[in-house]
């Protein structure tokens, strides 16, 4: 069974030389972009996933543009529109010490450093500077968790858990 992930969403054409307008949803945009590489669009009215093959590979204003080999202009590439651009768990390159896949972080349980359940990771921001875990609380009530070494103390992928040493302010 092959597992997917999602690396962008294609939400226009771009141009009259089939380019794509894509809302990124990864933090390795030149590599996974790279021409030649493989990307697997998927469809809502399809359940069979095609395989496109990156020609460029450009950025502009906030968009990553793409443009797909045997696809030359904007009539080939119209119904990509609203599609979602997917890779196989085999196409992740590991990645470096205190480096995760966004995969790996939602659904993580967040405790402080003396037990106290925070909630749980529903999303990751990518402002700037660096990343903001929104973590959500059993009282729905939202927080934003910066992540940076003295926030956050320990991720524990394999059981699903991060620790923090919140700064003052942080929870309220």
């Amino acid at each position: 069974m092959t597992k997917w992930f999602n690396v962008g969403k294609i939400v226009n054409t771009h141009g009259i030389k089939g380019e794509v307008r894509i809302i990124s949803r990864t933090d390795f945009a030149d590599e996974r972009y790279k021409p030649g590489n493989a990307l697997f669009l998927f469809m809502n009215e399809t359940d069979a996933p095609k395989e496109l093959i990156v020609k460029s590979h450009r950025t502009h204003k906030n968009f990553d543009l793409l443009t797909f080999e045997g696809y030359e202009n904007v009539n080939d590439v119209e119904a990509f529109k609203n599609g979602i651009l997917k890779v196989t768990e085999e196409q992740l390159a590991p990645l470096e010490e205190d480096e995760f896949y966004f995969h790996e972080i939602i659904g993580c349980s967040v405790a402080t450093l003396d037990g106290e359940v925070i909630g749980e990771v529903k999303e990751i921001l990518t402002p700037g500077a660096n990343d903001v875990w929104v973590v959500q609380g059993s009282d729905r009530k939202e927080h934003l968790i910066p992540y940076i070494k003295d926030v956050v103390i320990k991720v524990d992928i394999e059981n699903k858990e991060i620790i923090i040493d919140p700064m003052e302010g942080l929870l309220s």
